[in-house]
């Protein structure tokens, strides 16, 4: 799952150095972590949130497919000076 997320917000940030997704599976529900550039947070998020709709979707139905509940949290990748 890590992977789709990865694949999918690859094509849509313009600094996919500063990308990081994790996941953690807790009570039968797999939580994904996508932290972007703060530059990069309106493109994943897209228009009104379309975007990130669209992503979560996608995440519903292969979780769906493999019996899994998934969750998608998207943060900003806040980097240390």
């Amino acid at each position: 799952m890590k992977d789709v997320v990865l694949h999918i917000a690859n094509g849509l940030v313009t600094k996919p150095e500063n990308m990081t997704v994790t996941a953690d599976e807790t009570e039968g529900e797999l939580r994904l972590k996508l932290a972007v550039d703060p530059d990069d947070m309106g493109k994943v998020i897209g228009r009104g949130g379309r975007t990130a709709r669209d992503i979560r979707t996608i995440l519903r139905a292969v979780g769906g497919y493999r019996g899994t509940p998934v969750n998608l949290e998207i943060t900003e990748n806040v980097k240390d000076s």
